[in-house]
């Protein structure tokens, strides 16, 4: 068994040098093509350590990113290889390929960065911080109630952008002298008002419900995700009705650490094609795409597991289920929305559809979903929260050039 375990860990190690190899060379056609950047060209960085695999916590920012720098021009600063070349292949945003500490400073010397933003916690934020004279802003790529939202990395940045009075009380609950006044500024989520993606089938009459699983985890207590626990008997399930139609988003992570979340993965996948075979009216969805919001407001009824789609979904102001956790080490703050959701345990997987039915007609569960809305997101009339991401922007380049004059008086 352990002979085989490091022979797949070689072979893996392998395969992502070739990748990372294959990512440079694109890298390297990509740049030579382009025209060089304009010296002080770019006044916000998105600050971007990670490969491809994490690239749908940027991706998420795109379009709320590409209207931002109609007033102030924004970039992606890359680290990784494999990141840059998917964002350079996404052509959504410029990119500066940023792979050495020498190439972050050739790149600041260059630009008038006064805002830096970062939509994740990477160990290699901490290369950027060093360097002054410019805002270090966490806006993070999702709301949920795990406890990576209040990681008390949160201080490192000089703001952070929030969604809400749910993420103010969560981070005064546990965070020890931050002063939230001065270093959170609420937004809402601006992404909401830039659903993206086109609808894979035409609508009918049929019941949608999008089922977007999250990985397994990479210790007991994120053991969030229920491809194993309850995604195989709910799919199958609401494949069996004839009634339903099935969209299927798992994370682009499941079964990196346990071969088995992966077969299950697997096997659903597979269930939704032979269900398409079987009944080419279907259409049930395996969605792996890039985009994500047509999922979100297309589906009737939503399954999610605790991570930031239910969020995501909560945003939306549509029925949720939450799937429950199995491992009784995960850890699960009820002190806020998930005090009052719609559950999903694994024994009631198989009676998914009365669920579904349930959560569509209860009018109580509609009354708590909205106090829940607005508790988490503010205003969500379209356009609110991107104007609050504008203002809050606005409000931080004011601020630079206050302490910038400061600086030049000293």
């Amino acid at each position: 068994m352990g002979i085989a375990s490091d022979v797949k860990k070689a072979a893996e190690l392998v395969r992502k040098a070739l990748d990372a190899r294959h990512a440079k060379q694109e890298i390297r056609h990509a740049i030579a093509a382009r025209a060089p950047f304009r010296q002080r060209q770019f006044r916000i960085a998105v600050y971007f350590a990670d490969g491809d695999v994490n690239m749908y916590q940027l991706r998420q920012w795109y379009r709320p990113l590409a209207e931002l720098a109609q007033a102030h021009p924004v970039i992606v600063m890359a680290r990784n290889a494999t990141g840059a070349a998917a964002i350079l292949k996404d052509d959504a945003l410029p990119v500066a390929y940023v792979p050495a500490v020498r190439d972050i400073e050739r790149f600041l010397a260059e630009q008038d960065i006064r805002i830096v933003l970062y939509v994740n916690q990477n160990t290699r934020n901490f290369q950027m911080f060093r360097y002054g004279e410019r805002w270090h802003v966490f806006i993070n790529h999702g709301e949920s109630d795990k406890m990576y939202m209040t990681t008390n990395q949160y201080k490192a940045y000089d703001y952070a952008l929030i969604a809400g009075q749910a993420a103010r009380e969560r981070l005064g609950r546990t965070l020890w002298d931050f002063d939230l006044d001065r270093r959170t500024i609420e937004i809402g989520r601006p992404q909401a008002d830039h659903y993206s993606g086109t609808l894979p089938y035409m609508p009918d009459d049929r019941t949608v419900v999008l089922y977007a699983p999250t990985w397994e985890g990479d210790r007991p207590s994120a053991h969030y995700g229920s491809i194993r626990s309850h995604g195989e008997a709910l799919v199958s399930a609401l494949l069996a009705t004839g009634r339903h139609r099935v969209i299927y988003r798992p994370h682009p992570r499941s079964g990196v650490v346990d071969a088995e979340f992966g077969a299950a993965n697997q096997r659903i996948i597979a269930a939704l094609q032979a269900a398409n075979t079987s009944d080419p009216d279907a259409h049930h969805v395996y969605d792996d795409g890039p985009d994500l919001g047509w999922q979100l407001a297309a589906a009737d009824v939503a399954i999610v597991d605790i991570s930031a789609m239910v969020y995501d979904r909560l945003a939306a102001g549509k029925p949720l289920l939450i799937t429950r956790p199995v491992d009784p080490a995960a850890e699960v703050d009820e002190g806020g929305y998930l005090s009052a959701c719609e559950w999903l345990r694994a024994e009631d997987a198989s009676r998914i559809v009365e669920e579904v039915e349930r959560v569509q007609a209860d009018p109580e569960a509609a009354a708590r979903l909205h106090h829940w809305v607005s508790h988490y997101f503010g205003d969500t009339t379209p356009g609110a929260a991107t104007a609050r991401f504008h203002a809050a922007i606005e409000q931080l380049m004011a601020k630079w050039d206050e302490w910038s004059e400061r600086a030049s008086q000293r």
